[in-house]
């Protein structure tokens, strides 16, 4: 294998965690092929990324080095544990889980004062999140808060790179959510018919799941949830907050929020970037790569891409819809799309429906979120 190349940037430079879309925009032009110590080689441009997705044999997913179902993981072992998560966000749950959903939103949306400014992302948007979360799994709300605390270190533990305290919050996480299987198994027959007990009763190649195998898929679904759901309704909010011509309209026609949606989120996408691991050589935008070579996809670059959407900031859902990467593409595309979709869509419809205007605090600017978080750690808005 050939001595790593020298950086060609920092992705913790203070000046890049400053403004991620701006500096990512930046390097789709500078660099757009670049090597860091703590991203390895970044891809930022639309196609290279595209190629990578649609060619797991060449790009494989098996990127991490602890247990990730269905994420870490490739056809034809990727299918079969993929069959069993896919049917969790199928029509049917989806649509049994709307009311649900729809009562949650509707009662974070009362709560907010009027009239006053408020903090949306600790009073609202975090707590979307985590009370969605434990709703779906049937989880009980003394976990809002340990959950709240566990991905705040998660993202602390991550932009660090101290794979030790990542290890160490991994754990925690476990116990949280073996104490729930522990729960279920004890009540036997009286157990909840929640999607945590219905994992226990799962089959792969004739033997149920380990508790090892529900938990890792259990970790994937709630860091999805807690960290880029909370961080789409900031994104969403905030957009909708300083562009007051497109929110009187979607006031007036909620039938286009979920097209909306998507492309504001294409606009400052709230995940950054994924991982990926060559297995064999091969030829990147201009670069030989080694079999074993470590890949990070730029989602928050490549769905900005010129060379594809024109001018990355220009609001035009259907223009981009076909080629938006908001949940990704190829056999790894988000299992959960349908879930983040219905939740986003709810609590914005709630929210538009229940205000005659939502305006940003002029005294109080938004504080942008760092990586590996996307969107905004403090957004404080005005409600009427």
């Amino acid at each position: 294998m050939n001595p790593a190349p020298p950086p060609d940037w920092n992705p913790r430079d203070p000046q890049i965690l400053h403004d991620q879309l701006a500096a990512y925009d930046a390097m789709r032009h500078r660099c757009p092929v670049a090597h860091s110590d703590y991203l390895w080689l970044s891809l930022f441009c639309h196609a290279d990324v595209v190629r990578v997705l649609h060619d797991h044999a060449t790009f494989s997913n098996g990127a991490s080095n602890h247990l990730s179902i269905p994420n870490a993981m490739d056809p034809p072992e990727h299918t079969v544990y993929r069959r069993i998560v896919e049917r969790y966000f199928a029509p049917g749950p989806m649509a049994a889980f709307e009311p649900v959903c729809q009562a949650i939103s509707n009662a974070l949306v009362s709560d907010l004062p009027r009239t006053e400014c408020v903090e949306l992302m600790v009073g609202f948007a975090q707590p979307f999140a985590l009370q969605v979360q434990c709703a779906f799994m049937g989880w009980p709300d003394s976990l809002h808060e340990p959950l709240r605390q566990w991905i705040g270190k998660n993202h602390l533990a991550t932009r660090a790179g101290d794979r030790s305290a990542m290890a160490q919050i991994a754990v925690e996480f476990d116990g949280h959510i073996k104490q729930q299987l522990t729960v279920r198994r004890d009540a036997g027959a009286q157990a909840p018919d929640d999607v945590t007990t219905q994992l226990l009763h799962e089959r792969i190649h004739g033997r149920a799941l380990s508790d090892e195998e529900i938990v890792s898929i259990v970790r994937n679904w709630t860091v999805g949830e807690l960290g880029t759901i909370a961080a789409s309704v900031g994104i969403l909010v905030h957009y909708l907050a300083t562009h007051r011509a497109l929110q009187g309209e979607l006031r007036r026609q909620p039938g286009d929020l979920p097209a909306a949606i998507d492309e504001i989120l294409r606009l400052h996408p709230p995940l950054i970037a994924n991982r990926r691991i060559t297995t064999c050589p091969v030829e990147v935008g201009g670069h030989q790569l080694d079999a074993g070579q470590r890949l990070t996809l730029i989602w928050a670059s490549a769905n900005r891409d010129e060379a594809v959407f024109g001018d990355p900031d220009a609001f035009d859902p259907q223009r981009n819809s076909a080629n938006n990467l908001l949940y990704g593409a190829g056999v790894h595309v988000c299992p959960g799309a349908p879930l983040a979709r219905l939740e986003l869509q709810l609590l914005m419809q709630s929210l538009l429906a229940r205000t005659d205007d939502i305006a940003l605090d002029p005294g109080r600017p938004p504080m942008r979120a760092s990586f590996p978080a996307s969107g905004f750690s403090d957004l404080t808005v005005r409600l009427q």
